[in-house]
């Protein structure tokens, strides 16, 4: 079964920055959607960036003008790109990808942790 793998997680201090990576282990045909999630203790998933084949995004406007998503299609990998971090960004992010029969895959999580 292919499964979504993520990269580039870690400590780092307010204000500053972290690129994640996500890839999958193996093909997967007709991504409708790559997207970025997380999920805070104690609180629900919610979604971070959102991009779809055609290259259009959408952002939570918690994160708007501090975090960049991008996908580059011929590695069918996409990248989350955040500037600016605040300790209210810190928890695990999850890469999602969507195909046009709307089936998810999902990662297993990255942990972002922002701290001084």
């Amino acid at each position: 079964q292919v499964q979504l793998v993520e990269s580039g997680g870690g400590l780092v201090q307010p204000g500053g920055s972290l690129r994640l990576s996500c890839s999958p282990s193996g093909s997967i045909f007709n991504i409708k959607t790559m997207g970025w999630y997380r999920q805070a203790p104690g609180k629900q998933r919610e979604l971070v960036a959102i991009i779809t084949t055609f290259g259009s995004t959408n952002y939570a406007d918690s994160v708007k003008g501090r975090f960049a998503i991008s996908r580059d299609n011929a590695k069918n990998t996409v990248y989350l790109q955040m500037n600016s971090l605040k300790p209210e960004d810190t928890a695990v992010y999850y890469c999602n990808y969507k195909n046009i029969g709307d089936y998810d895959y999902w990662g297993q999580g990255t942990q972002v942790t922002v701290s001084s």
